[in-house]
Parts: structure tokens; sequence; C-alpha cells
């Protein structure tokens, strides 16, 4: 029987990171576990990512979960032939919505005598959670973006509020009480997946029966849509060639990524999420990552020594037109070149809006 784990939750969360260090940690229990990354494009830092860490990996992309679900069951199917796994944790894109009704019920129903679905988590960073409400406080209209991250924490049978090592205790006891207030059904767990602090807590929660599984999401797609539409989405491959021996690979990304956040303050566009990954021609691997216009880039992971070359990979969620976001990137790509000392050579800009979403299935409650 293979036990089937749905991530979703908002672009920048922290799902990936959630994901691995579950994986790790449930492997270390004697799970065999394997992953499945998605989005709406190709080239993913995600997947980069992720490889480094586990031996199985897949990846559903051109699209969310909810409209590639035969992708999604066909990529299950195949990891349990090839690597015999028991366990498969899956996050969907950032942007997506309604999960229980177009996955998790779908999952069920039709796979229900070979697949046990684990409760839907939705992963949740403490200080997106704060805009959004603040946003609120002033009085001020949901925004279509808003709506789509109150619809992602209403349908969860677990909010996994990440992150907590970046806020105040106090206000992590705040935002934890203010949660299972709002949804009393749904269990609330803080912990943080760069430490691993109480991460043994999701695990936990992730044995127990799912306890919003007849929840019928009022939503309206139109609205779904137009949130997912204000992103501009961009997946980038690069070459890089140190002028003169080596490179730092990790001060090239940080100053892509500084770049960037400048000019998203500037242009006053929020930041989904922005990441870049370069390996380097001696097997390294930076990752730095962006969650904020302004703020400045998070490295998850960098490298000891210099390189001669390298292979970059940047995604970028902005709410902005797609011709502007390729602009910018190109701009602070040619900023990091010139600091960095590097030669780079890109994939054309390939930034783009998601189409409206259609999902393959959409199952109510049984009963309902």
């Amino acid at each position: 029987m293979i036990t089937f784990v749905p991530l979703t939750g908002f672009l920048g969360a922290g799902k990936t990171t959630t994901m691995t260090a579950a994986a790790l940690a449930l492997q270390a229990k004697g799970r065999k576990v394997a992953v499945i990354t998605n989005d709406q494009g190709v080239e993913l830092v995600d997947t980069k990512l992720v490889r480094s860490e586990l031996d199985s990996v897949a990846e559903v992309t051109g699209g969310c979960f909810c409209c590639k679900f035969e992708d999604l069951v066909e990529a299950v199917v195949a990891l349990v032939a090839s690597d015999g796994v028991d366990t498969v944790i899956a996050e969907a894109v950032g942007s997506c919505t309604d999960l229980q009704a177009t996955v998790v019920r779908p999952l069920r129903q039709y796979y229900g005598d070979d697949m046990v679905v684990a409760p839907l988590t939705t992963v949740v960073d403490p200080l997106r959670h704060l805009a959004f409400a603040r946003a609120a406080e002033r009085g001020e209209p949901e925004s279509d973006l808003s709506y789509l991250f109150r619809q992602q924490i209403t349908e969860a049978d677990v909010i996994a509020v990440n992150k907590l090592d970046t806020v105040s205790p106090e206000r992590a006891v705040e935002l934890l009480a203010l949660l299972r207030s709002a949804h009393p059904k749904a269990a609330v767990v803080g912990y943080s997946a760069t430490t691993g602090a109480h991460l043994e807590e999701l695990l936990d929660a992730w044995q127990a029966p799912a306890t919003n599984e007849d929840v019928v999401l009022d939503i309206d797609y139109d609205r779904y849509a137009a949130a997912e539409a204000q992103l501009a989405w961009m997946n980038q491959e690069l070459d890089l060639t140190a002028t003169e021996g080596g490179f730092d690979a990790a001060a090239w990304a940080r100053t892509v990524l500084s770049e960037l956040s400048s000019w998203a303050a500037e242009h006053d566009a929020v930041i989904g999420h922005a990441k870049i990954t370069v390996e380097t021609a001696d097997g390294d691997l930076a990752k730095l990552s962006l969650t904020e216009a302004g703020a400045r880039p998070t490295l998850d992971r960098s490298t000891d020594r210099a390189a001669p070359t390298g292979r970059a990979v940047v995604n970028a969620r902005v709410a902005c037109e797609p011709a502007a976001l390729d602009a910018a990137v190109t701009g602070a790509v040619e900023a990091a070149d010139l600091s960095a000392a590097v030669t780079s050579s890109a994939t054309a800009p390939v930034s783009f809006k998601p189409s409206y979403p259609r999902p393959v299935h959409r199952l109510a409650p049984a009963g309902a």
C-alpha cells in the first residue's frame, strides 16, 4: 500500500524544503520515500535541488496537479515500479487551490484500494500570512492573490506553519492560536523545515485521519484564474563562464536576486518567489531564494570553492507583465556578470502567464 502525502501552499512558503526534510526524516525511520515537484513551466530549481538530496524524484510540469491529474498518477506509478517506494510526497504549484476536490478525492475514489492519501497539508509562511492580514486590517479590498491564499488555508486538513525560526516566539504563539481559532477542524502545526525544529509534529499529523475532507470550497474560478494571471512566471537556464580563473556561484546568484528585489520594490511588484541554483563544473550546488520585494536573498545552500564554469537555473514568479519580468531578470543577470567577472549565455526569456485552470476531475464529498 502506497502512502501519498499532498502538499499545497502559497509561493515561497517552503514546500520544497518541507518536502525534502520530511522525506529524509521518514527515510531515517525506514520508509522508502519519493517526491514529486510541480510547476506551470519547465526547468525547475526545486527539482534540481531535491535531486541533490534524494534518489527518487519526479516532476509534473506544464500545469498543476489538478489539470495534469493523469500525469501525477503516472509519476506515482513509475516511482513505485522503478524505485519500490512506499511513500510519495508531492508539492502542488504555489498558485493552486481546490485540491480536496480536484486531487485528493479523485485519488481516494479511483485509487483507494492501492493508495492511502494523507491529510492535505497547506504550508504557510508566517510573514506572508502577516502581510495579508495587515492589508485586511487596514480595510483594503481583498486582492485576488489574498483570496487564493485564504482558499488554500480553508481547505487544509493540516495547516503547517513553516519558518517559525524567522519570527519571535511571541509572534509564533499568537499566529498558531489565531489559526487554530479560525480553523478549528484543521490540525495546526508550527515548525522549521530548515532547522528541523518540531518537524516530527508534522510527520505525526500526516498519520492522523483527515478532518476537512468534506469541505466544499465556494471557490470563484474566475478570481482563482485572475490571481494566477497576476503573476508572470519565468524559468530560464544560463551557462556561466568565469572570465578569470573561477567565480563564486553564490555571489553571482545573490547579485541577481538582489537586483531583482530592488527592481520589484521600485515598481511595487509582489514577489511570489524567485529562486536560483548554480551547479558548477566541480559538481557543487549553490541555491538562493527571495520571497519579498526589497528583502535580501536567503542563502539556502553554498559552495566552498570557485569554479571555471557553471549552469544556473532561474525561477521567478512576480506580479507584473511577462515582458517586464524578462527585462528585469536580464538586467539583473548583466549586473551579476559584471560583479562576479562572469560571461553568461542564456536561453531566450520565456516569461508567461498561466492559462485558466481546468481540472480533469472535481468531485464533491461523498453524500453531498
